[in-house]
C-alpha cells in the first residue's frame, strides 16, 4: 500500500466509523475503496471487517449513557449476535459471493420500512410487548442480522435498528446504543474467525482501524445530539443509499 492509498483508506475509515456510530452501513465506504485499490473481494471484505472493530469500540464508548439499564437485555441478544456472526463468517468463506446479491437489498429495504413505520407499529404492538428483552422473535431476528453481518456487514445497523425499534419499548437513542454494541459483537466475532482461517491484508486492516476509531468517536458525539426525527430520516437515507449501491 502506497502512502496515498493509505491516506485514502484512512479517510474512508473515518467516514465509515462515523456512519456506523450513527446508523451503520459504513462498510459501503471502506469496502468499495479497498476494491478500487485492487484488493480481491473476499480479502477486502475480511480485512474491512477486522478494521471495523476499533470504530465499534469507540462508538460504544460514546453511547455509554444510553446503554445504562440494558445489561441483561444485551447479554441475551448478544448471544444471538455472536452465534449469528459465526454462521455468517463460515458462509462467507464457503459460499459464492453472489449468494446474497438478491437478499441483501430486500433485507435493507425491509429494515428501512420498519424504521419509518416504527412509531405507528409501536403503538399497535404495545400490548404485545410483554417481554423486556423483546422475546424469542427478536432474538431470532438478531441472530439473522448477526449472520448477515458476519457475511458482509454493510447496513446491518439499519436492520438492527428496525428490529430493535419494533420489539422494544425504548427511545431511538437507546436503541441506537444497543445497536452499536450488538454490531461490535458481530464484527469482533467475525474478526477472530477471519484472523484464524482467512487471508487478511494487515496494512488495509491498520488504516481502516485507525480511521474507524476516529470516526466512531466523532460519530457518537454527533449521533447522541440528533433529534429522533432527524436520526430516523438519516437512517432511512443511508439505507436507501445502501440499496442503490448494492443493486447498481
Amino acid at each position: 500500500m502506497t502512502p496515498l492509498e493509505a491516506v485514502a483508506v484512512f479517510a474512508a475509515g473515518v467516514g465509515a466509523g462515523g456512519i456506523n456510530a450513527v446508523v451503520g452501513s459504513g462498510s459501503l465506504i471502506t469496502f468499495p475503496t479497498l476494491l478500487a485499490l485492487g484488493y480481491p473481494p473476499i480479502v477486502a471484505n475480511v480485512s474491512n471487517n477486522i478494521g471495523m472493530v476499533p470504530g465499534g469500540i469507540t462508538g460504544v464508548m460514546g453511547y455509554r449513557p444510553e446503554l445504562r439499564g440494558q445489561r441483561d437485555r444485551l447479554i441475551r441478544l448478544g448471544t444471538a449476535s455472536v452465534l449469528g456472526s459465526l454462521i455468517g463468517g463460515v458462509l462467507l468463506l464457503c459460499l459464492p459471493e453472489k449468494a446474497f446479491q438478491v437478499i441483501v437489498p430486500v433485507l435493507i429495504g425491509f429494515a428501512c420500512v420498519l424504521v419509518v413505520a416504527q412509531p405507528r407499529l409501536s403503538r399497535w404492538l404495545v400490548k404485545l410487548r410483554v417481554h423486556p428483552h423483546g422475546g424469542p422473535w427478536l432474538w431470532l431476528g438478531v441472530l439473522g442480522a448477526g449472520a448477515y453481518g458476519g457475511y458482509f456487514g454493510a447496513a446491518q445497523g439499519v436492520v438492527l435498528i428496525g428490529l430493535l425499534g419494533l420489539f422494544l419499548d425504548e427511545d431511538l437513542q437507546r436503541i441506537n446504543a444497543a445497536k452499536n454494541l450488538l454490531s461490535l459483537l458481530v464484527n469482533a466475532t467475525a474478526a477472530v474467525l477471519f484472523t484464524l482461517i482467512a487471508q487478511v491484508d494487515w496494512s488495509a486492516v491498520l488504516m481502516v482501524a485507525l480511521g474507524t476509531a476516529v470516526g466512531g468517536f466523532l460519530g457518537a458525539r454527533l449521533g447522541r445530539r440528533l433529534p429522533p426525527v432527524v436520526l430516523r430520516g438519516f437512517i432511512v437515507a443511508v439505507g436507501v443509499a445502501a440499496i442503490v449501491k448494492l443493486v447498481s
